[in-house]
């Protein structure tokens, strides 16, 4: 399936048939593509909880409590859930780690490649720490370059996915300890294959117009 034709038939989906499971070899695919997700100067300022069973989506599910209960039974039902976290910190232990398998993947030609690729990602990391003091949103922007290779890849494989911002984070840190990782979760994706029920399913998509949306120079 041609990408254009995936982004216009993907959607939220509202309801998942819970006897539904995805195949491994399945997720295994979309998780490495989740891997290889874009980011500014190659940041990767990430990490990827992935409940699949009944045990860890209920942890899930603990952030979608109380306020957020109209999330649960999307996160219960699913096949999978990804909660993707950004860094609350962009630390030397990881922009090292990053140089290293950069190295190891044979990125460099020579020390003077190295020491240059670490001196320009050093820059936008100072930059946006102490020049635009943003550094936190930066990382987060970066996340959600993965969330949306996450959804595209789902559609591809023929997957349902429901993206969600409503939860209560703070709860959702503190069952799965992330904030003491150095994490802090942003955005919660169900996955799996829709329920009869889907009302969302049936729905003709919406967007706004040509027009509206692009300016030709």
């Amino acid at each position: 399936m041609q990408l254009t034709a995936i982004a216009k038939s993907r959607y939220t989906t509202k309801a998942y048939d819970a006897t539904r499971k995805i195949p491994q070899e399945t997720i295994d695919t979309l998780l490495e593509q989740l891997r290889h997700s874009p980011s500014s100067v190659n940041s990767q300022p990430w990490h990827f909880i992935v409940a699949s069973d009944k045990q860890g989506k209920a942890r899930v599910a603990k952030g979608a409590e109380g306020a957020f209960a109209y999330n649960e039974a999307k996160i219960l039902n699913a096949s999978h859930v990804i909660v993707l976290c950004t860094r609350t910190e962009m630390t030397d232990e990881h922009l090292n780690a990053v140089l290293a398998q950069e190295e190891l993947d044979g990125r460099f030609a020579n020390p003077e490649a190295k020491a240059g690729q670490d001196g320009i990602r050093r820059g936008y990391v100072n930059m946006h720490k102490y020049d635009l003091k943003d550094v936190q949103h930066w990382m987060e922007k970066q996340t959600y370059l993965a969330l949306g290779t996450l959804l595209l890849g789902a559609a591809s494989l023929e997957l349902d996915a429901t993206p969600m911002e409503g939860f209560d984070f703070k709860k959702l840190d503190a069952e799965l300890g992330l904030r003491e990782k150095g994490f802090s979760s942003l955005v919660v994706v169900s996955l799996g294959y829709r329920s009869e029920t889907d009302f969302n399913a049936k729905l003709p998509k919406s967007r706004l117009s040509n027009e509206a949306v692009f300016t030709h120079l």
